[in-house]
C-alpha cells in the first residue's frame, strides 16, 4: 500500500467517517478498502475475468424500467449513480434501483468539481447522499462518481476524506449522446465490448440527455450482456469490494 492510501485509510479509521453522516462521524460500517483509495478507479483491482456494470442517472428516467427488467431477467447486479436532483425528481426510479442494486453518489447538481472549493464539494456530496437516502429508503454505497469524470488529486482526496472511493470507468458507451449526435445501438455495443478486460468498469446511462426519450444504452444492454457471456466474462457487484472493520482487523492479525 502506498503512503497516500495509508494516510487516507488511517484518517478514515481514526475519524470513524462514513458517507452521509450528518455530523461527519458515526459508527464505521462497510467501507472502501485501501486499494480503492488515493486515486480515481478506472479498473477494479482484480485479475479475475469479471467486469462491473454501472449506470448514471442525471436526466430523465426513460430507460430505468427497461434496464432493471433486463438485469433482473439475467440475475445480474449493477451499480447506479444518481444525482441528488435526480433522486428528488424521480424518487420512484431511485427506490426501484435501490431495491435490487447498489446506489452510489453522483453529486447533487452535477457541477464540475474542479471549480469548487473543498467545502462546496462536501456540500454537493452530502446533499446528494441525503436525497438518495430519502428517495431509496436504503443505505447508499461509499462510492462517488465525479460529474463529467472530471477529477483532480485534490478533489479525489476530498471525497476520500468523506469516506468515498472515486469510482470512474474504463469506458463510457456514449449512448447518452443519442442518435442526434451520431450514436447508434451498434456503436454503443462496440464501445462496451472493446473495453472488456479483467476489472473493467462499463459506464452507461438510464436517461436521455437530449430529452427525446431515446435511451440507446437501454436498447443496447441485451447485446452487451450477450457479449459478456459469449466472451467468458462474469459480472461483479461493486459491493463485493467493500470491507468491514472486522474483516480488516482479521487481515491485519493474519498479515
Amino acid at each position: 500500500m502506498d503512503s497516500t492510501r495509508r494516510a487516507v485509510l488511517a484518517g478514515l479509521l481514526a475519524a470513524g467517517l462514513v458517507p452521509g453522516a450528518a455530523g461527519g462521524a458515526a459508527a464505521v460500517g462497510p467501507r472502501p478498502p485501501a486499494s480503492l483509495l488515493g486515486g480515481e478507479i478506472r479498473r477494479l483491482p482484480t485479475s479475475r475475468k469479471v467486469l462491473a456494470l454501472t449506470f448514471n442517472a442525471a436526466w430523465d428516467e426513460s430507460g430505468v424500467d427497461t434496464v432493471l427488467a433486463e438485469l433482473r431477467c439475467r440475475r445480474l447486479a449493477a451499480t447506479f449513480f444518481p444525482t441528488g436532483q435526480f433522486a428528488r425528481a424521480h424518487p420512484r426510479a431511485v427506490r426501484a434501483m435501490g431495491a435490487e442494486h447498489g446506489l452510489g453518489n453522483h453529486s447533487y447538481s452535477h457541477p464540475y468539481f474542479d471549480d469548487l472549493s473543498t467545502g462546496q464539494r462536501e456540500r454537493e456530496v452530502r446533499r446528494a447522499d441525503m436525497a438518495i437516502r430519502a428517495a431509496a429508503g436504503t443505505e447508499p454505497l461509499p462510492f462517488f462518481r465525479f460529474p463529467y469524470s472530471s477529477t483532480t488529486a485534490k478533489s479525489v482526496a476530498d471525497v476520500n476524506r468523506l469516506g468515498y472511493a472515486a469510482i470512474e470507468f474504463t469506458t463510457d458507451t456514449n449512448g447518452y449522446l443519442g442518435p442526434g449526435r451520431g450514436m447508434t445501438v451498434e456503436r454503443v455495443v462496440e464501445r462496451a465490448v472493446d473495453a472488456f478486460g479483467p476489472g473493467a468498469i462499463i459506464q452507461m446511462h438510464v436517461g436521455s440527455s437530449t430529452g427525446d426519450g431515446i435511451v440507446l444504452d437501454a436498447q443496447a444492454l441485451p447485446r452487451i450482456l450477450d457479449a459478456v457471456r459469449a466472451e467468458g466474462y462474469g459480472v461483479v457487484d461493486l459491493r463485493e469490494f467493500l470491507v468491514s472493520e472486522e474483516s480488516e482487523g482479521a487481515a491485519r492479525i493474519g498479515a
